[in-house]
């Protein structure tokens, strides 16, 4: 039995309206009718008085989107046929991958799956995750039999929050099926929204893989610069000065060094690595370069560190401010932010860390990570000053004023090259 559906009779509705499913339900919006679903009812009252908290989405635009609807409620759901599954999928404390978000999305959607329906998912999983452990889910609560009853795909999410330029329909999108015929509606549906084309893969796997290693690939890259940064560091040299040097050759690829977080490319490598164990293949260069970029944080503060005892500054009850929490810039996730194993690291020296970032809802930084970022950091104050993330707002203050925010005797770590090379003390 083939998908009882048409381009034109898909009733579409995407489960978690998050950094990854708002955009994409929002762009949906523009061709067709879309019910936005999510089981956290403050989510769907925020967005229905019109703003979106991740601002990923401008109030203005959202206002626009006047073919999408918001529920948390199961009887709306059941009246779609046509489910894009964008829920998270990150790691546990033991670094392991935790498809509770995913399997409880298909549970829920088992409840009211129809004969005909699809059911496509875009979270980063390892490969064989959808038809092994989603769609098994799909089956037990919905009683009917995959590839008979219904159909999956496999698009993975291509957004990049925070950046204005490269938004979901100009980023080339991958698509799949469990079947020809379904793979090549899945590939019509969002051909409709992706101005810049789309890739059909020729599997599920395949679609699941070629998402897992694109931020694999990424995460062994910055680790390479980061222990040559290290090295550099040892020997008295530049790292960015050297990059420039080196990046003049049109093939060297642009990466720098930094801490590694967010929800992907420091989670991703380990859904890789936890599938390959599981077949009996223990990697090397994936989990090495895991290993480095995790101990980056400690790293930093151990060079701080360094820097303050040579000054005479007393580590012990220092006061030290770290500019920014988010895991990048001009945005206001904190998922897997690695700046936190920077304020843990400076706790283990019994240094007291001021966090202030304008981006940061102060509540979501309490619940994830227990910390309360000041509302201004006090000019005059610190003994060291830490820019960890390359907000825009901290580029416009200048070296000047940051470097104000420090006591007569301070150091600056500039982890994100904000200042100029000669105006901090420490640098990557």
């Amino acid at each position: 039995m083939q998908p009882m559906h048409t381009l034109s009779s898909i009733k579409l509705a995407i489960i978690g309206l998050g950094y990854v499913g708002l955009p994409l339900a929002v762009e949906f919006a523009k061709k067709r009718e879309v019910l936005g679903f999510d089981i956290n009812q403050a989510r769907i009252d925020a967005l229905q008085s019109g703003h979106d908290a991740t601002l990923e989405v401008a109030d203005a635009e959202l206002a626009e989107a006047t073919g999408l609807r918001y529920s948390a409620a199961l009887d709306d759901l059941a009246a779609c046929n046509t489910y894009i599954v964008t829920v998270p999928t990150p790691i546990d404390e033991h670094k392991q991958p935790d498809l509770t978000p995913l399997v409880k999305a298909s549970e829920t959607i088992g409840k009211v799956l129809k004969k005909g329906d699809i059911v496509i998912y875009e979270s980063t999983v390892y490969p064989g995750a959808t038809e092994e452990d989603c769609v098994p889910v799909l089956e037990k609560f919905s009683g009917l039999k995959f590839n008979v009853d219904f159909y999956a795909g496999y698009s993975p999410e291509r957004i990049n929050p925070g950046d204005k330029e490269h938004r979901v329909s100009t980023i080339k999108k991958v698509t799949s099926g469990s079947t020809p015929e379904v793979a090549e509606l899945v590939d019509q549906l969002y051909r409709q929204i992706i101005v810049v084309g789309t890739h059909k893969a020729e599997s599920i796997k395949v679609a699941e893989a070629a998402k897992v290693i694109e931020n694999t690939q990424r995460d062994v890259n910055i680790a390479l610069i980061n222990e040559l940064a290290i090295i550099f560091n040892k020997m008295g040299i530049d790292t960015e000065a050297v990059l420039q040097a080196a990046g003049s050759k049109w093939n060297f690829l642009p990466f720098r060094p930094g801490l590694v977080g967010g929800h992907c490319i420091g989670v991703d490598p380990y859904y890789l690595t936890h599938k390959a164990q599981s077949i009996g293949y223990h990697p090397e260069i994936i989990l090495a370069g895991r290993r480095l970029n995790d101990g980056m944080g400690a790293y930093v503060v151990s060079q701080l560190v360094k820097a303050m005892l040579k000054r005479r500054i007393t580590v012990e009850g220092a006061r030290v401010l770290v500019l920014g929490l988010t895991f990048k810039e001009n945005c206001p996730d904190l998922r897997n932010t690695r700046i936190v194993d920077i304020v843990k690291e400076l706790g283990e020296y019994n240094i007291q860390a001021d966090v202030f970032d304008p981006w940061v809802d102060v509540a979501e930084a309490q619940h994830e990570y227990g910390l309360t970022p000041i509302d201004a950091p006090q000019p005059g104050a610190y003994d060291a000053i830490i820019v960890g993330v390359a907000h825009q707002q901290f580029k416009d203050m200048g070296a000047e004023a940051i470097r104000a925010l420090g006591k007569a005797e301070h150091v600056v770590y500039d982890l994100k090259y904000v200042m100029p090379r000669n105006a901090a003390d420490l640098r990557l």
